[in-house]
């Protein structure tokens, strides 16, 4: 299939975060952090971004849109030492934990963006991203909210315009109608392909999958559901 043709660069609306943006006071050596290790590994927080120079020789460039804590991004991280990670959370309490990941297992492949995710997706160029992690978003439930989730036809049209060709999306809820709502949008998008073929496909984790404490909370009204979406 042919590439999606380009479209106008989105205006994007305010952050809005189903949390806080900082819920407590930030652990000294975390705060600390933000002085020291994260000028160090930020990512410009608009403008293009070119992540050849975020990290040069990378093999490849994956990206995780609300990282929470930092486990799974940390993990994924230190298991492929040659691929450039980049996380974003707006989160102030999440990215210091991340630092802490970071710092404490001494990653080099790790860039972070303490902000919405959404500019960083606008100045992406085309076809730079292998695989893209979207685990447990906002999931916004009531019905008037809904129009704040972080999926939308306009975000997934950037998604797949950043994937390369048989790049992969991730989206992980444990929430029955954030999975139905992002299968139903993701199916509607042409440069997208839901690889499942059975039912374990998306009730079962995926062999590489990284379980976090916020997973085993249990907070939504379902166990988790596994969409994996191919770029065609």
């Amino acid at each position: 299939m042919s590439d999606v043709p380009p479209s106008p660069p989105p205006t994007w609306g305010p952050l809005r975060s189903f949390g806080r943006i900082k819920s407590r006071t930030l652990k000294p050596a975390q705060a600390a952090l933000f002085d020291t290790l994260l000028p160090a590994i930020a990512v410009p927080k608009s403008g293009p971004i070119d992540p050849a120079a975020l990290m040069p020789g990378a093999r490849e460039t994956w990206l995780e849109i609300g990282f929470g804590g930092g486990e799974h991004m940390a993990e994924q991280a230190a298991r492929h030492p040659d691929v450039l990670v980049i996380g974003c959370e707006p989160f102030l309490n999440g990215v210091g934990s991340a630092l802490r990941h970071v710092d404490q297992r001494g990653l080099k492949n790790v860039r972070l963006l303490a902000n919405d995710a959404r500019p960083l997706l606008e100045g992406l160029p085309d076809a730079s991203l292998a695989r893209v992690f979207i685990l447990f978003p906002d999931p916004w439930p009531k019905a008037r909210h809904q129009k704040r989730r972080l999926i939308q036809p306009d975000v997934l049209a950037q998604l797949v315009r950043v994937l390369k060709p048989g790049g992969r999306l991730r989206f992980v809820t444990d929430w029955k109608d954030y999975a139905a709502w992002t299968l139903e949008r993701a199916l509607q998008e042409p440069g997208l392909r839901w690889l499942a073929e059975e039912h374990s496909d998306w009730t079962v984790a995926p062999g590489d999958h990284v379980t976090t404490r916020y997973e085993e909370k249990k907070l939504g009204d379902t166990a988790p559901i596994f969409l994996e979406f191919e770029r065609v």
